[in-house]
């Protein structure tokens, strides 16, 4: 399944001609609620373990993992999407969440270290998967897109936003600028010492001016395919119910000029259950070269950044010995995506040299954490070096997917700074 597969092809729903990204009057986290700002905010679900969440839920009771998370009640299974809805329903007759009186597009900063993301939050006319607005790059799996669905069905509700990049204009980077001279609504410390400030944008002079730049433009998605499948299969859901243009054509969505405020791309690595470090290296085809290098991962992924740079490179490790695998390169290159180190990857080794079936591989964006999870358990990680933002555009615009957990956008915007809800726009 890929993202748009939900949308039938006879269906009527009007889709938009360009980019246009709405402003809504977000939900917020009130000054009551919030004594403990940094105790309210959650990372993206799908980032979430299971030690995590337990320990969010008891960091704050009002923590947006709970919405986001919900657990399973005695009512029987299912039951939690019920509870994430009552727990909305509740938080805002208790003044929890409070909704801005003024529709707005939000100014959204993350900040890590040195490293700062600045876009825009508002809400997204969806466009339909061939019309070649809102690019996705990877496949989505049936089972996340359901679960999505039946919690957005549940609630009413975008609890998190989709992730995209585009290259910026000037009224847009002016305003996304600007907002310094202004005294921000929400400045949080998250727990993991990542920086939120948030901004409200409400001018319409301002807001109309921004609506025209955006229109022509076109975005990929960063993070949140199976968000923005969960969109589509919606809104294919309201209409096919007859119930006709509403607050479900459009998604919450945090727009980011990748040029001048944009995101660091991460490699996510691959960890293989069952395979020898001997055996994987005797199943090599003859494309590929395995060299002996140093660890710990630090050094090993040094020489793969090093490596890279000239062509196909991996390393692969039991934790304890560790191999720089090359790739001999074709002698014609073809399509941007059969050339990306991960698809190399998949097609070759996985699937080509070792006969891994892709549901038996595990990822970790963190490749210590990886490689002492083998050293301790067996198997083997492979490592990757990142891909670009230009060859993730690249692939996008040629209609084309990458296997999926291929890229890892960082920093991702924390859960709990904005809701938004169907009456919100």
């Amino acid at each position: 399944m890929t993202t748009g597969d939900h949308v039938p092809s006879d269906s009527t729903i009007p889709f938009p001609k360009g980019l246009v990204l709405a402003p809504f009057r977000a939900l917020r986290y009130s000054r009551a609620a919030a004594t403990s700002p940094a105790g309210l905010l959650c990372p993206p679900y799908d980032v979430i373990d299971a030690a995590q969440q337990d320990a969010l839920e008891h960091l704050e009771r009002h923590n947006a993992v709970h919405l986001i998370l919900p657990r399973d009640d005695p009512s029987g299974p299912a039951s939690r999407y019920r509870r994430a809805a009552r727990t909305l329903r509740e938080w805002r007759s208790t003044g929890v969440l409070e909704r801005d009186q003024l529709p707005g597009i939000y100014v959204y900063e993350m900040s890590s270290g040195a490293a700062t993301t600045r876009g825009l939050l508002g809400t997204l006319a969806l466009s339909g998967p061939d019309d070649g607005i809102v690019l996705p790059h990877e496949n989505t799996m049936p089972g996340p897109v359901a679960d999505r669905l039946a919690l957005t069905e549940a609630t009413e509700a975008n609890l998190e936003p989709i992730y995209l990049v585009y290259d910026g204009g000037p009224t847009a980077g002016e305003l996304v600028a600007g907002v310094d001279s202004t005294q921000p609504l929400t400045d949080i410390r998250a727990e993991d010492g990542q920086r939120h400030r948030l901004w409200a944008v409400t001018d319409p002079e301002q807001l109309r001016t921004l609506a025209a730049e955006l229109y022509p433009a076109h975005a990929l998605i960063a993070d949140g395919h199976h968000r923005y499948a969960t969109y589509l299969a919606h809104q294919a859901a309201q209409h096919g119910a007859g119930r006709g243009p509403g607050p479900w054509d459009f998604g919450l969505t945090y727009l980011v000029d990748a040029r001048r405020f944009g995101p660091q791309v991460e490699a996510i690595h691959r960890i293989v259950p069952d395979l020898s470090l001997s055996d994987a290296r005797a199943r090599l085809g003859p494309e590929f070269s395995s060299t002996a290098v140093a660890g710990p991962a630090a050094a090993a992924l040094q020489v793969l950044a090093d490596a890279g740079r000239s062509g196909t490179a991996f390393v692969l490790t039991d934790g304890s010995d560790w191999q720089l695998i090359r790739r001999v390169p074709p002698a014609q290159p073809g399509r941007t995506l059969d050339q990306l180190d991960v698809t190399v990857a998949h097609r070759s080794l996985l699937e080509g040299c070792w006969r891994v079936p892709e549901d038996l591989v595990s990822y970790d964006h963190e490749a210590e954490r990886a490689v002492a999870q083998v050293r301790n358990n067996g198997g083997l990680v492979l490592l990757l070096n990142a891909t670009s933002v230009d060859q993730v555009a690249a692939v996008a615009a040629d209609g084309d997917r990458m296997p999926r957990k291929s890229t890892l956008f960082t920093p991702k915007p924390a859960t709990g700074i904005v809701f938004r809800t169907y009456d919100s726009d």
